[in-house]
């Protein structure tokens, strides 16, 4: 698995561009390697809905097959084909078409980084009880030029990634999927 896919190509953010992608990829990316059952189960999709949503995501090279996975030459592992995807507005500046699916791809993936908070904000008492400590909020304002807000950025992605990848402690200990984002931006207060 390569580390990090840059997207350049306006297909294959078409392709990532779709709400039911955007979720397989996370599933993928929070639990592992699945079969199209399995993620039917996660996303309430029919088996064939998936199988072709899968198809689109391959064929963009975003996720592939884990054939060492499976226990009959029936069953279909997939997995994710890249631990990161990174892509940026400006590649896809100059044409109108290729402007517009960067713009959808990027309202669809602040849609689902706020439905993730959303969700949490309406957990019910005993989910939020099963969480005392860990859940946060915070925001800061800094005052920097693009240097070193991208520094700032590669730190906080490095932090993340450090978490992302580490070994999971046979401790006994129960640990579920956390979702975390962050935003920079020029703003003004």
């Amino acid at each position: 698995m390569d580390d990090v896919y840059q997207v350049r190509d306006s297909k294959v953010l078409a392709a990532m561009a779709h709400p039911l992608r955007q979720r397989l990829l996370n599933l993928l990316s929070a639990e592992g390697p699945s079969t199209a059952s399995v993620l039917s189960e996660r996303t309430g999709q029919a088996v064939g809905n998936l199988s072709h949503h899968l198809r689109v995501l391959a064929a963009a090279g975003l996720i592939e097959e884990a054939p060492e996975l499976a226990r009959d030459r029936r069953e279909r592992w997939w997995r994710r084909a890249s631990k990161t995807i990174r892509w940026s507005t400006r590649d896809f500046a100059g044409d109108e078409a290729t402007e517009a699916i960067a713009q959808a791809a990027k309202a669809i993936n602040i849609d689902q980084q706020f439905a993730q908070l959303r969700a949490w904000a309406e957990a019910g008492e005993d989910e939020r009880a099963r969480w005392p400590d860990g859940p946060f909020a915070t925001d800061g304002w800094l005052r920097v030029d693009d240097a070193e807000l991208a520094e700032f950025s590669a730190e906080l992605i490095a932090l993340i990634g450090r978490w992302s990848d580490r070994a999971i402690p046979d401790d006994g200990r129960d640990r579920a999927p956390v979702f975390v984002f962050a935003h920079g931006i020029p703003g003004r207060p």
